[in-house]
């Protein structure tokens, strides 16, 4: 059993910031160094976060969660306390579903709405994903991800991390493939979705539909690259949310 010091935070600060508050939720196997390493000079005052799940960097010694309602109930208890400032979502592929069901969360519990939802590699959650792929055997585990791209390559051809990461890549692709979604009314914050020009497995028809979910603004940004542009694109996608974000965050100083 874990002791509360060997608890790690559900949020982190990567970037402090006096303005807006960014959270960005990782792909699968993914925690807080993926937001590190956006770069600080793009992103003006914004003050970024990262969600940090179990089971990965520093909260490696703890368990993965699989069920995506006890993951977003924990995340909305460490987000609501940081919501006395303006905040926005940005997910990415199975995080763009978590920042999407925390963002209906955060409303229904505490009455808050992000001021923008970014969603980014990631379908819409109206679109059933039939392909199962947490709970097969071993093998046919890491070669279906190896052709569903959601993860990186480095981490797939790495025996020995692929050993201690493998429950997490499994909890993290339950979170996608156990989800069921609920019809609620649109969001009132706009959402943003994007995509990789190159990513086969998530295109423009799997994003459009997001626009069903607010009752604000919707766009659609498409970057060079595949289901991983976040990474390849990473400077012009964190240009592209400061971008968008820059109107609020005038209106708002």
């Amino acid at each position: 059993m874990l002791t509360t010091t060997d608890r790690r935070p559900w949020l982190v600060t990567c970037r402090p910031g006096t303005g807006l508050r960014l959270i960005g939720f990782p792909y699968a196997g993914g925690g807080p160094s993926l937001f590190r390493s956006w770069p600080s000079d793009l992103l003006q005052d914004i003050e970024l976060c990262a969600v940090h799940l179990p089971g990965r960097e520093a909260r490696m010694k703890e368990e993965p969660i699989g069920d995506l309602h006890r993951a977003v109930g924990e995340l909305v208890e460490a987000i609501e306390p940081v919501c006395h400032r303006p905040v926005a979502l940005f997910g990415h592929s199975i995080g763009g579903l978590l920042a999407f069901e925390c963002a209906r969360e955060l409303r229904r519990r505490f009455d808050i709405t992000p001021v923008h939802l970014f969603v980014s590699g990631c379908p819409a959650p109206q679109l059933r994903d039939h392909d199962r792929l947490f709970d097969l055997p071993d093998e046919e585990f890491l070669e279906r991800m190896r052709r569903f791209n959601g993860t990186p390559r480095e981490i797939l051809e790495h025996a020995e991390l692929m050993e201690l990461m493998l429950p997490t890549l499994r909890a993290d692709f339950s979170l996608r493939d156990t989800y069921v979604h609920h019809e609620a009314p649109p969001l009132s914050c706009p959402i943003t979705a994007f995509g990789g020009m190159a990513d086969d497995a998530v295109g423009a028809a799997k994003l459009e539909p997001w626009r069903e979910h607010t009752a604000d603004g919707f766009q659609l940004w498409l970057f060079q690259g595949d289901h991983f542009f976040i990474r390849t694109a990473q400077s012009v996608v964190a240009e592209t949310v400061t971008f968008i974000l820059q109107p609020y965050m005038q209106t708002r100083r």
